[in-house]
């Protein structure tokens, strides 16, 4: 059945191999469906691919081959929950090391300029927990780039 709700991502011209790359990524995410314009288009030529429909971790997707009009920004990102620090490590560096690029916090980008936040667990449990135990974590978080479980543990128990 098909979703109610979509997300759509606009790219310059790379959907396909940007959604194919989230699918070898990402468990639970596939690429469902590719579609050709059929005519003309003001950045693309008949046959090209307008949309490729996708998920990313159960999330719908489409992706939309519209041009260089619109770049990716912070303002949408894609937040990855990991259960350990192996699991932060593999998506962290599949990311950065397909053409990504490093932020703070946990965040990066990709190489088509689509943000995520790799976000242990951890992270998440620790914040939720409220109190000086949140702050502590908080604190150590702001200094990193890629999140350490290990120091985001450490912090939250107060060492």
């Amino acid at each position: 059945m098909k979703a109610k709700n979509t997300v759509c991502l606009w790219f310059d011209k790379d959907a396909l191999d940007a959604a194919r790359f989230y699918a070898a990524t990402f468990p639970n995410s596939e690429v469902t469906a590719v579609h050709k314009a059929p005519a003309d288009y003001p950045n693309g030529k008949k046959d090209d691919v307008l949309t490729v429909e996708f998920t990313v971790a159960g999330i719908p997707c489409l992706g939309l081959n519209g041009g260089p009009a619109f770049k990716h920004n912070e303002a949408f990102s894609f937040q990855i929950a990991t259960d350990d620090q192996a699991e932060t490590d593999r998506y962290w560096k599949a990311i950065v090391g397909n053409g990504g690029q490093e932020s703070a916090c946990g965040w990066c980008k990709d190489r088509w300029g689509l943000s995520w936040q790799i976000t242990p667990r951890a992270l998440t449990d620790a914040l939720a927990a409220g109190g000086a135990e949140a702050k502590r974590a908080f604190e150590a978080m702001m200094s990193m780039t890629k999140i350490d479980v290990a120091t985001i543990e450490a912090a939250r128990r107060g060492r």
